[in-house]
């Protein structure tokens, strides 16, 4: 009865934690409201009236503003839901006419909008903490590995600038991906399997995830049984599950491209959805590999002129530092075509999805896996944001309560990746904020998986002295360069810097977590059941 009772309190104390977590963070979003907001705020601003004042068959044909629509139809539904309530707060605002429309009512009713969606992203990381199972490395509630989990999820830095500053609707996109992680984790492999064909068709750059969820489906649900040395047992395959698991997507599918298809208008939706016209990079290089292969052939250009080894004349006028969005041609090694990052991308996902299928680890490895094709998709990719990067950090954030192994690649991923994002907030009003917030968020990441792993070293010598490096980056960047005569020649530069800086730590990180995927023994302090 002691015992019982003891629980009991425990539960109650985790639920109340959690509470004070998720309304906490849940304030601190109101307080952002009059911070600043990016083009990404007229985006979905338009894509509000392009949905509310037009017919369907206009929807992905529309472009009186840039800002197309160029996301899958349930997002295109979504905001059109959200167009009757914004209705209430601003009407203008639902004016295709009205480019760049910012009343004050707008901006309250977009910002509140965001907050509101994220009651799902809430709920799911209490579905996901209650995945963790581990001893008590304390009495006290701050120390145990579910609360952490709660912390590093709720309060992640790289979603609260990106969402709630910036401006994007991640928060509820990211809720479903980990409520299906969820479900798996629970064995609910049809529910896991419905929350992400329904996230697909909100936004296809989930798709980077889909050999992960495709694998672990057919593996793990569509094969009932292994054999005693843990390979397929053929004989347990079920047709029948494999029809429901294909039905779920099939209807999915249907329910969201069906109206477009009717309409003949299939092409012109995957047009939008996929344009690869934009160019290898985006505007502020992603720090992935591609980073460091435009730096490369950037330094070789420059000893090349140098030396006379090139013909200024053959060097094209369009430079990959111009800081704009369109198609370049490399100076020095050769240009890379999207045939060319879609082939790069598939080599780095495949020992995680082989070992997947023939040396399962039950969700674990599946998690695992998920989260080395998103890094992998994110490294190699075509036209990569920067924001692409918390498709690897927030699921990552699962591993890291597990085994000192994963808390000591989320430490180096998070703090590299997170500081990635700086250039998105590029107003004085808000440095202070991103600075201060990356850090509270840092200093508990790493307080916290060290309470957790006592008795482990998280990071090397070089590690500690990388990460630290990026202070002085920092200073140098935002603090130094813009009162240096530099700054008017050599606008990029700063972006330059930290692309580099960033894709070299990145990609470490995705160098040891795409070794991890190797079969090994389970240990840690938590275990994620």
């Amino acid at each position: 009865m002691a015992a019982s009772g003891a629980a009991v309190r425990g539960g109650r104390e985790s639920w109340l934690g959690f509470l004070s977590v998720a309304l906490g963070v849940s304030l601190l979003k109101c307080l952002l409201i009059p911070t600043y907001y990016s083009t990404d705020f007229e985006v979905h601003r338009n894509w509000l009236a392009i949905t509310h004042s037009l017919p369907v068959s206009q929807w992905y044909y529309e472009a009186t503003s840039e800002w197309t629509l160029d996301y899958p139809p349930f997002f295109a539904w979504f905001e059109y839901v959200l167009s009757h309530f914004a209705k209430v707060f601003d009407p203008e605002m639902l004016n295709v006419e009205n480019l760049n429309y910012a009343s004050p009512r707008t901006v309250l009713f977009q910002r509140c909008s965001v907050i509101f969606t994220d009651i799902l992203f809430i709920y799911a990381v209490y579905e996901c903490c209650k995945c963790v199972d581990g001893r008590k490395v304390g009495k006290e509630l701050k120390e145990k590995p579910t609360f952490i989990l709660s912390i590093l999820l709720l309060w992640n830095f790289g979603l609260l600038i990106v969402d709630h500053i910036h401006f994007q609707y991640n928060g509820f996109l990211f809720g479903l991906m980990l409520l299906s992680i969820a479900r798996l984790f629970q064995k609910k492999h049809l529910e896991g399997a419905f929350l992400f064909a329904i996230l697909l068709h909100f936004k296809h750059i989930y798709l980077y995830v889909a050999p992960a969820y495709g694998i672990y489906l057919l593996r793990s649900y569509c094969f009932s049984s292994d054999n005693p040395d843990g390979s397929i047992r053929w004989s347990s395959f079920s047709f029948l599950r494999l029809f429901t698991l294909s039905f779920i997507v099939c209807l999915i599918s249907a329910l969201s491209l069906g109206p477009f298809i009717v309409l003949n208008q299939l092409p012109q939706v995957i047009s939008r959805l996929f344009p690869f016209k934009r160019g290898l990079c985006h505007a502020y290089w992603a720090p992935n590999f591609w980073a460091l292969y435009n730096a490369l052939d950037k330094m070789l250009s420059i000893i090349g002129l140098k030396f006379n080894l090139l013909d200024p004349k053959k060097i094209p006028k369009a430079s990959m530092t111009s800081g704009l969005v369109q198609q370049f041609q490399h100076t020095v090694l050769p240009s890379v075509t999207p045939l060319t990052t879609l082939i790069c991308t598939v080599i780095a996902m495949l020992p995680s999805v082989f070992c997947l299928w023939f040396k399962p680890q039950g969700p674990r490895g599946f998690l695992r896996c998920l989260i080395v094709c998103a890094l992998s998709s994110f490294m190699f990719g075509w036209h990569v944001h920067e924001k692409a990067i918390l498709l690897a950090i927030l699921p990552m954030s699962l591993l890291s309560v597990g085994k000192p192994q994963d808390a000591r690649i989320y430490l180096l991923l998070t703090t590299t990746g997170h500081y990635s994002l700086f250039p998105l907030l590029f107003t004085a009003q808000e440095f202070p904020i991103k600075v201060l917030l990356m850090l509270l968020f840092t200093v508990y990441s790493f307080s916290s998986l060290k309470t957790l792993f006592r008795k482990e070293k998280l990071l090397n010598r070089m590690e500690t002295i990388y990460l630290i490096g990026l202070g002085p980056l920092e200073i140098c960047c935002e603090l130094v360069f813009p009162f240096t005569p530099w700054k008017l020649k050599y606008p990029f530069f700063p972006l330059f810097l930290i692309s580099v800086y960033c894709a070299v730590g990145i990609t470490y990180a995705w160098f040891r977590l795409s070794v991890s995927v190797l079969p090994g023994p389970a240990v840690g302090k938590a275990k994620l059941q």
